[in-house]
Formats: structure tokens, C-alpha cells, sequence
């Protein structure tokens, strides 16, 4: 994920920032983070042995957008603000399903994309290098807006997402009104990316080490539903989601591209594959650690194993522009699915930063 060479530690810390504003569904709100500060979550009907099926998110549309057909949804008026929502890995477009309509309901046109490698995103052309490197998730992202004819838009995501939100926006930043980041600034550094982390940080990331074997390849392609609900639960210690939530999303990893954009992806950052030579430009420009310049709000989940340590501090002078920080209190990793209602709320507020 990120250059995370500067963690001391694994965990952040700090309070909920106010978010009032946004009202999550019903259906999703012990999401929300509520739940964690006002006592036990009432049990789900799938423990009561009654099947929860999960709310429809689509219909998914298909575009053709630079290298990709890409696979998205969109959500809330065509006239609307524009706004990118990121998915990360091992998760898809259903980390906003309840994002999503929150932001509908505020006047925003919401585009939730598959990645590269995930769902009903396709390769164009089969004899198109299957290339994973930070800088191609980006280009994806330009091809698409470029495609829907939108000139500029509110960026947010988390994981891959955050880092191809960050991406565009020190590269383009005329592309983005603003920008919403989960785990601050997750664009790669290769070269410091060579330098060990604490053991316990190493520990967290043992899949990342794990793909660098054909063990792990096979076992990545063998396995990739059961390898990504142990990662979720590691990811999202105190987020109960259930099968019916979990199966809706692992449905994106049966795409034929999902092992080599993957193991690709991890084994470019750790240096052990090339990237595309067409890529090379932007690659050598964000080994420089590009600054930020765009209203920015950073979102951490203080039980994410993956948050830097302290409020944002370890990356906030990579952000020049309108800024703010939001820890979220009692949430995991995958932050818009865990707690909707403030990520949304952080969408708005970025929004209307100056």
C-alpha cells in the first residue's frame, strides 16, 4: 500500500471527529460506528438461522475507457457533483453500497467503478500486458472520467483506492475538486519500500510476501475466497459481516484478470516485477513523493492494522491544500463499508473545504 516505512506501530489512535449531518439506513447503521460507542449490536436475523440478503447495488453499467471496459455504478442525479468512489483489495464496488444513496440524497452523482482486475472490468484487447503497478490504476481512472465526459470530480476511496485517488490528484490535480483519502498518502515508494518495518508492521503484511512465491500465486488462485474473508476479518477486527455480505463482493474476484493484477500489483511494489515501460514517466514522477494541493479530509480506522500512528501526522505534509483529519473510533480497514454514514459525511465536508 503505502510508503508505511515511517510506522512506528500499527495502530493510530484518537477521537471521532463530528460528522453529524448524513443519516445511515436503518439496514446499515450499527456500521456506522455507533454501534462501538453505545454498547452490544442487537444480532443479525443470520444469527437467528434466517438468511440475510444483502441490498442490491447496480445496475452495472459498461464503458469502454482507455485500456478497459470498465464495469461501474452510478448512483443519484446525471446532472449531479460528480463524485469517484475507490474500492481496495481483496473487496469491489460493494464497500458503498450504503455510501452510495447518502450522497445521492445530497445531489451527488456517485460513480463506484470496478478496478482493474475485479468484477465485470475487462481488458479491451487480450494482448494487453496485464501491468499492476499504482501508476495504471491511475491512468484507468482518468480514461474513465474522460469517457463519461466529466472534467472534474470528488475523489474518494480507501486502499487501492486511496492510493489511485491520490495518483490523480498530485498528477492532475485540475481533475479533482477534491479528495478524500483513507489512510492519508498511500502513494508507493519503491526504493523505501526495501527497508524493513517493525516485525509486528512485517507480520501484517505476510500475504504481501506470501504473493511473492508461486506458492502464493497458486494459492491466491486456488483459494481466493476463503484467503480474502480471512483478510477481512484481519483487516476489520470489529466488523461482523456475514456470509450473504461477504459472498456479494467475492463474486469480483472470479474475474480472469484478478490473480495477475494482484500478484502483479504486490510483487511490483516489493521490486520483483516490472511495470509497463509506457509508465515509466509517471513512475519516475511519484518516486518524488509528489505534495497534494487539493482540499483534502484523511480518514483513519483506529483498529485498521494498516493506520499510521497519531492523527495523520506521519503523513501530513504530503497534503498543501484546504486539509483535514478524522479518526474513526472502534472502525477496521474497509471504512465506507464499516462506517458509511462518516465516509459520506467526509465526501460533503471535503467538498466544500476552501
Amino acid at each position: 500500500m503505502i510508503d508505511r516505512r515511517t510506522f512506528g506501530k500499527i495502530l493510530g489512535s484518537g477521537a471521532v471527529a463530528g460528522l453529524g449531518g448524513l443519516v445511515v439506513p436503518p439496514a446499515t447503521a450499527h456500521a456506522a460506528g455507533a454501534a462501538h460507542a453505545a454498547g452490544p449490536v442487537p444480532a443479525s436475523p443470520a444469527a437467528h438461522g434466517v438468511a440475510r440478503v444483502p441490498p442490491a447495488f447496480g445496475p452495472v453499467r459498461q464503458i469502454d475507457a482507455g485500456e478497459l471496459n470498465v464495469g461501474y455504478v452510478e448512483t443519484g442525479p446525471a446532472d449531479g457533483r460528480p463524485v469517484f468512489l475507490l474500492h481496495g483489495w481483496p473487496y469491489d464496488i460493494h464497500s458503498y453500497t450504503a455510501v452510495a444513496p447518502l450522497l445521492a440524497a445530497k445531489g451527488y452523482r456517485a460513480i463506484t467503478p470496478h478496478l482493474r482486475g475485479h468484477g465485470t472490468t475487462r481488458f479491451r484487447d487480450a494482448a494487453t500486458p496485464r501491468t499492476a503497478e499504482q501508476s495504471a490504476f491511475a491512468l484507468d481512472l482518468v480514461a474513465l472520467m474522460d469517457a463519461l465526459g466529466i472534467r472534474q470530480a470528488v475523489l474518494a476511496g480507501y486502499d487501492w483506492g486511496s492510493r489511485t485517488a491520490d495518483i490523480v490528484a498530485a498528477l492532475w490535480p485540475e481533475r479533482v475538486k477534491a479528495l478524500v483519502s483513507v489512510t492519508g498518502y498511500l502513494i508507493t515508494n519503491r526504493a523505501a519500500q526495501a527497508q524493513p518495518l517493525p516485525p509486528k508492521a512485517e507480520w501484517a503484511w505476510w500475504y504481501q510476501y506470501y504473493f511473492s512465491t508461486e506458492r502464493g500465486r497458486l494459492g491466491l488462485d486456488k483459494n481466493r475466497h476463503d484467503l480474502a474473508k480471512l483478510i477481512w476479518t484481519f483487516n476489520s477486527p470489529t466488523w461482523k459481516f456475514d456470509d450473504a455480505t461477504f459472498d456479494q463482493t467475492a463474486a469480483s474476484f472470479d474475474n480472469p484478470d484478478y490473480v495477475p493484477i494482484v500478484i502483479g500489483n504486490y510483487r511490483w511494489r516489493l521490486g520483483l516485477a516490472q511495470g509497463d515501460p509506457r509508465h515509466d514517466e509517471l513512475e519516475a514522477q511519484l518516486a518524488k513523493g509528489p505534495t497534494i494541493g487539493v482540499p483534502t479530509i484523511t480518514v483513519d480506522g483506529e483498529v485498521d492494522p494498516f493506520t499510521p500512528p497519531g492523527d495523520g501526522e506521519a503523513y501530513r505534509a504530503r497534503f498543501t491544500g484546504p486539509y483535514q483529519h478524522r479518526t474513526l473510533k472502534g472502525i477496521g480497514h474497509n471504512v465506507p463499508q464499516e462506517a458509511p454514514g462518516p465516509f459520506a459525511q467526509a465526501v460533503v465536508d471535503a467538498d466544500g473545504l476552501r
